[in-house]
């Protein structure tokens, strides 16, 4: 029997739904969402990456902006550009698209994005407040997988829950997270000896180790659920995950596609980001 398929795409589609009832509410009170989006340089992957989320704000009626810059712009430029967006009140998420050029910190990039505004949840004081369970923006790709989880209705709170992977985007976060909903969380990586003596014992496997077919049935545990976070290139230039899915199908109880998996999610949580900030700003004006 095959696994049951998590479809990212149908659950962000309606998670998306939710988010432009909350965008028509803010309008009726003269507020529309809006995000700023900086991409450095000609990375084709990122230029695709920009057009999908200046297209889904647009499909549920917020503001976006693109703002491109050579590759050759200096770190201060960015800095300059980021630190007027700070102050624009039509902009309530900010981000920057990673990978930038060799010659930008990253680190004082995502530094200078006012946490107010930091939609991708990578500040230092975002992630700060993540790891204390308070209120904050949470990076997008793991708080889709929470809701993927959750829309699908797997159970979190005491089961194992084994991540592949301890990137500070998706693997590190993601363990926090699920920690929180109440699991028991295993972190391994690239240099975990007898990786699957780890993740054979768990009840959830997220993979987010950037290496195509990477995990494969010797990996999985009869009935696990299976999250692939991978977006990787076979030898045949064909997208595919960081889990052999033909090999994992029917192993696991529950597994997602690449593409159509956690992907949708990622953009639509930074929707559902952005307009959290504006609902916030409305609030402040409130009280």
């Amino acid at each position: 029997m095959s696994s049951a398929i998590i479809n990212g795409k149908e659950i962000g589609q309606e998670i998306r739904g939710e988010v432009a009832i909350r965008v028509e509410a803010l309008k009726k009170q003269g507020l529309t969402p809006g995000l700023a989006v900086i991409l450095v340089g000609e990375n084709p992957a990122s230029k695709t990456y920009v057009a999908n989320k200046q297209k889904s704000c647009e499909q549920i009626g917020m503001y976006s902006e693109l703002i491109k810059l050579p590759a050759e712009t200096t770190e201060e430029n960015l800095l300059d550009q980021i630190r007027t967006l700070n102050e624009r009140e039509d902009i309530h998420g900010i981000l920057v698209q990673l990978p930038l050029p060799k010659h930008i910190n990253e680190d004082e990039v995502i530094a200078t994005i006012s946490p107010e505004k930091d939609v991708d949840g990578f500040s230092p004081v975002s992630v700060g407040k993540m790891m204390l369970g308070q209120d904050t923006y949470l990076p997008c790709t793991p708080y889709g997988v929470m809701k993927l989880l959750e829309y699908s209705g797997i159970e979190v709170a005491g089961k194992h829950a084994v991540i592949v992977g301890r990137s500070h985007i998706v693997g590190k976060p993601m363990g926090q997270l699920l920690l929180q909903k109440d699991a028991t969380v295993t972190y391994t990586h690239s240099k975990t000896p007898d990786l699957p003596s780890f993740t054979k014992q768990a009840d959830i496997i997220i993979a987010a180790v950037g290496r195509a077919n990477f995990i494969t049935k010797e990996h999985v545990k009869e009935g696990a659920v299976v999250i692939d976070v991978g977006i990787n290139r076979d030898e045949n230039n064909k997208l595919c995950g960081d889990v052999n899915f033909a090999d994992v199908d029917g192993i696991a109880s529950h597994i997602t596609p690449v593409p159509g998996g956690v992907g949708p999610m990622t953009i639509t949580m930074l929707l559902s980001n952005t307009v959290q900030s504006a609902e916030n700003v409305l609030a402040r004006q409130t009280t």
